[in-house]
């Protein structure tokens, strides 16, 4: 019998194992049960006992017990894709920051309670031992974890699936701060394995790169281009199953690693050449070595490029693999079995790729490959700033990958003189703009240009986003193919950013909404009837409480800052960049405490500024802004003339499970970027989903928050979209706010001096320098005296608890078109095409 969301049905009495068991039943299990099976896996997958077992032990007891359900699902589940040859969609991105599965998973089965009651009989506490699993370093921001929500969604809506990205030993890297200052290490999250995946090495595949192209002539006048390889890169998949909620279906994410193809030289070792032999297999690996390498240097370009190409080509190898198991070689059905998610330009490569696989390997025309090619492609577009539309020099692709350079040239040539030339006839300034290759000293290839012409569809990722990529990115583009460009808000999956992180919310959620809304999030605005009940508002802000409790003792574990769970908790944590303006929160920081300086009476609502993130290796100034922070926390935390009435403490090595324990406990949400910068943002849905209260600009999905849960119920600062492009074309000149801002320009000077650097006079001064000598290109200084007057409306609201915990609950409860649930469906509806699926429990062996 085949279900969407399987009916839970009594599980009988089973020592040993739950395989066969439907995974619905899992709610129903009793404690007794786990407890056999934690122990079981123990003693016969561990190999230890209950008494000298360790807690990571303990753990991979736990997930080995709960990795039966989930196998046993993703086998169903891939059986029935095969059986109906269903239309799939492969998510394509450089990025799944998918944190840890423990709670995550037991949550999605329903199994966290019963495993939680049956680790207390065995004496261990379920926080402790999941406590020991590493967060999974795939990913460095929102566009990593969005992507992770997506598969979350995907799977749990039964959509046929598949996420495909790179297997990263170390990822982004793990941050320490010393003396202040950011330093990078290798974050080795499975130095010892991870019992969440699986190796594939049926599946893997040998990669081409480098070498030369020979055309090669038939003897019946036609040609032939033939790549000749310098060297092949081995992929060696790895899968991650994703467990939908309930058991819904259960997904893959693949990963690749890279592997040399032949591992070890031994005439080389044997001839004394112990380093050289293993040469090959080092250049192999650090393809797969860390996410972003640093790309200041032509040699990090290539290695970034060369990363890009080796999981791009992986996975459209494996997507034909499964295509022409059933379809043997007949592409007349490719376009309506598969669509290809390209999550921002990282994975544009892939474009070029397919067209070569098609038409080099499969023997397929030309205009035959280029039709399924605008088929099967779409393009998300995450960001504007000119720096996040990736462009590589010629002679890097000439070096690395030559054919696809001679195929991009084609499609290049065919679109200039084809749709760009019918469009705007003899026109060559519209043809520069719209040319995948920009002309230069050093010729670029323009990778979003390539994106949108070789995409069936192009989307934003919120509305002002969307209409901003149409008007100001891609306006020529637009004009030429209106009906390719849409919109598809983000979203954050209600799983892990309420149900699994959020116990106590989610506790009133059920409540008050009933037990489905974790399923469908529209639910959650049945809560917003309680918003003006006293009861209930002192109930919510216990739950808030507790949660910041459970913060303060995190902060003082890993920062030896104690901090009062009754102060306001102002929380800014996301990638450290200019444009989202951490040194603005920063500035007004100095200006508070400056005030109370200056005035010892001075009483204001206690606030607790807490920071996290990271910052590109090789972005001074964003590590300036880290150093700031800390040492500017350093001296405000240990001023005793302050009364404690501020805090300020920067949380290191920002990470999802980090994040998991920061988001439920924030009053305030910081989402303050430059408007018309954010092209989304997912953490403002994941905070105003907890309760806190947005103080930001009407910028990304800002824009649609304060829609939905009220702007009254919110802090909206700054200058609009058109203001700040009025203010720009205009002239912006950030020497008139400090000089005619007495405030703005103390806090820039104490900068220069040596206040919060001893013997160091002027180690902040680079900040202050981007503001007025580097021409304050994110308006900072503009936005200053706004920004101001929205925290002085917060401190006054917190005064007033009754009134902050209404607007936190019809925040909380008017998130529900926040879904990635929702999201999901939009690109089912607006992009691919897809039908559900429903699971087959009962395979025909």
């Amino acid at each position: 019998m085949a279900t969407k969301h399987p009916h839970k049905k009594k599980v009988a009495e089973a020592p040993q194992t739950v395989a066969q068991k439907d995974v619905a039943s899992n709610a129903n299990l009793s404690v007794e049960e786990l407890k056999k099976l934690i122990v079981h896996h123990l003693h016969t997958t561990i190999g230890t006992s209950a008494q000298k077992a360790s807690k990571l032990a303990w753990w991979q007891a736990v997930v080995a017990t709960v990795n039966e359900f989930i196998f046993d699902r993703l086998t169903k589940t891939q059986y029935s894709n095969v059986q109906r040859d269903s239309r799939a969609v492969h998510y394509l991105s450089a990025e799944f920051l998918m944190g840890r599965l423990g709670v995550n998973n037991l949550c999605n089965l329903e199994l966290y309670d019963t495993v939680k009651e049956a680790l207390k009989e065995l004496g261990k506490d379920i926080h402790e031992i999941l406590e020991e699993e590493p967060d999974m370093a795939l990913g460095n921001g929102g566009l990593g974890r969005l992507a992770a929500c997506f598969i979350d969604s995907l799977a749990t809506l039964n959509y046929p699936c598949v996420g495909y990205g790179i297997h990263y030993e170390n990822g982004l890297f793990r941050q320490e701060i010393r003396e202040g200052r950011q330093v990078e290490r290798p974050d080795s999250w499975r130095e010892y394995g991870c019992p969440w995946e699986v190796c594939r090495p049926e599946s893997e595949q040998n990669i081409p790169i480098g070498g030369y192209v020979e055309t090669q002539q038939a003897p019946d006048g036609s040609q032939r281009k033939v790549w000749h390889p310098k060297s092949l890169i081995k992929g060696v998949p790895w899968d991650i199953p994703v467990v939908g909620y309930r058991g819904s279906s259960v997904t893959i994410l693949r990963l690749w690693e890279s592997r040399a193809n032949d591992a070890f030289d031994w005439d080389v070792f044997n001839a004394g050449g112990y380093v050289d032999a293993q040469e090959e297999k080092a250049e192999a690996e650090v393809i797969s070595k860390v996410l972003y390498p640093n790309d200041s240097t032509e040699a990090g370009k290539m290695l970034r490029l060369t990363q890009q190409y080796f999981f791009t080509a992986c996975s459209l190898r494996d997507i034909l693999r499964r295509y022409n198991r059933a379809h043997h070689h007949d592409y007349g059905k490719f376009a309506l079995k598969n669509v290809i998610q390209l999550n921002d330009t990282h994975p544009v490569i892939a474009i070029p790729e397919l067209m070569r696989l098609l038409i080099d390997e499969e023997g397929v025309a030309w205009d035959q490959a280029w039709n399924i090619v605008q088929q099967v492609f779409a393009y998300t577009n995450h960001t504007l700033l000119p720096e996040a539309l990736e462009k590589w020099p010629v002679y890097i692709f000439e070096k690395l990958l030559p054919r696809h350079l001679e195929i991009i040239y084609e499609i290049n040539y065919r679109f200039l003189n084809n749709e760009v030339e019918a469009m705007w006839p003899g026109n060559d300034d519209v043809k520069r703009k719209l040319s995948i290759i920009e002309e230069g000293p050093c010729r670029m290839i323009r990778m979003a240009n390539l994106a949108v012409i070789a995409s069936s569809r192009v989307n934003g990722v919120a509305k002002i986003h969307s209409d901003l990529v149409k008007a100001d990115l891609f306006p020529e583009f637009s004009k030429l193919w209106p009906n390719k460009f849409c919109n598809v808000t983000n979203g954050v999956t209600p799983r892990r950013w309420l149900l699994s992180c959020n116990k106590g919310l989610a506790s009133l959620l059920n409540e008050t909404c009933g037990n489905d809304w974790a399923l469908h999030l529209d639910d959650t605005i049945k809560m917003k009837q309680y918003a003006d009940d006293a009861s209930f508002q002192k109930r919510f802000m216990d739950v808030k409480r507790e949660n910041k409790v459970a913060l303060a003792e995190e902060i003082e574990k890993l920062t030896s800052v104690v901090v009062s769970p009754d102060s306001m908790f102002d929380v800014q944590v996301k990638r450290l960049h200019e444009y989202k303006r951490q040194h603005l929160n920063l500035l007004y920081i100095l200006y508070l405490y400056r005030k109370l300086l200056a005035n010892p009476s001075l009483k204001i609502v206690p606030q607790t500024f807490i920071f996290g993130a990271k910052a590109a290796p090789a972005y001074h100034l964003a590590k300036d802004i880290i150093y700031a922070i800390n040492v500017i926390g350093d001296k405000i935390n240990n001023d005793h003339r302050i009364n404690n009435q501020i805090k300020v403490v920067f949380i290191p090595n920002y990470r999802v499970s980090l994040a998991e324990k920061i988001i439920p406990a924030a009053d305030i949400s910081e989402q303050i970027s430059t408007a018309g910068y954010e092209a989304s943002g997912t953490s403002n849905m994941k905070f105003s989903m907890n309760g806190a209260l947005t103080l930001g600009t009407m910028d990304g999905a800002n824009i649609e928050i304060v829609e939905k849960a009220g702007i009254e119920n919110n802090f909206i600062f700054g200058l609009s979209v058109e203001e700040v492009q009025s203010l720009k074309a205009n002239g912006y000149n950030p020497w008139e706010y400090y000089n005619n801002n007495p405030d703005l320009k103390a806090v820039l000077d104490w900068l220069d001096s040596d206040y919060f650097t001893p013997s160091y006079a002027g180690a902040l001064s680079s900040i202050k320098r981007s503001l007025l000598d580097g021409g304050d290109p994110f308006l900072v200084l503009a936005d200053f005296d706004s920004y101001v007057k929205a925290h002085e409306k917060a401190q006054e609201l917190y005064k007033d608890q009754s009134a902050w915990a209404r607007a936190a609950i019809i925040n909380a409860s008017s998130m529900g078109f926040f879904s990635s649930d929702r999201s999901i469906q939009d690109y089912v509806d607006n992009v691919w095409n897809l039908k559900t699926l429903d699971v087959v429990d009962d395979i025909t062996m």
